[in-house]
């Protein structure tokens, strides 16, 4: 099982990414204020969905990657910090869009709004980047099953991600309206954010290397 530090500071990683603009944000921000609360719910299923695939592919590939090189992480680890660089770069370079401006979407019946959040999740390069490079820096040998600690980190992504995208998918029209009011608040949202992001990537990068 991953040590209780690690997992709380997993949570607060996890919690982070949640809360970095990308696909699914976009996608559950535009969709709720097009279509309401129950679309971008139905979508946010859709997400969860794909977030399975991401966490068992992850689970399968790191107790294969981790037997067969032990330090595999080094790589991994700054894969993750590069990305989280160019995260922070997304946020705060000149013309970028805040998720809360709204985006309007056509109306679609629910099978479609699950299967566009699964393949908006399935295909979303800041999950897969997270589970490639992010995710393995908390996932350590002697600390037991590698598959059983990836499943119990996975699941603790997954809890925090549905958390923060639901209170959004809620909250979207809401919280889009605000936004349109106070548009220098937006600015300061993608410069918060970005600064967050380069921290945790100097953080990453400077942790020490863990003993085979």
């Amino acid at each position: 099982m991953v040590p209780v530090n690690d997992w709380l500071l997993f949570t607060g990683a996890a919690m982070l990414m949640a809360l970095t603009p990308g696909p699914n944000m976009v996608y559950l921000i535009s969709r709720s204020i097009s279509q309401g609360k129950q679309a971008g719910i139905i979508s946010l299923f859709g997400v969860v969905a794909g977030f399975l695939v991401h966490m068992f592919a992850a689970a399968a590939g790191l107790t294969a990657l981790f037997l067969a090189i032990p330090f595999a992480y080094e790589v991994l680890k700054w894969a993750g910090a590069a990305y989280l660089l160019y995260l922070a770069w997304q946020s705060a370079r000149p013309g970028a869009r805040s998720p809360f401006e709204a985006r309007l979407l056509p109306v679609d019946p629910p099978h479609r709004l699950f299967l566009m959040g699964f393949i908006t999740n399935l295909l979303n390069p800041k999950i897969a980047f997270f589970y490639l490079s992010i995710f393995p820096q908390f996932v350590a040998p002697e600390h037991g099953s590698v598959f059983v600690q990836s499943i119990q980190l996975g699941f603790t992504h997954i809890a925090a991600s549905v958390s923060v995208n639901l209170t959004i998918a809620l909250s979207a029209a809401t919280l889009a309206a605000w936004f349109a009011k106070r548009p220098q608040w937006l600015v300061v949202q993608r410069y918060l954010m970005g600064s967050v992001l380069a921290a945790l990537a100097v953080k990453m990068a400077l942790e020490p290397r863990r003993p085979a």
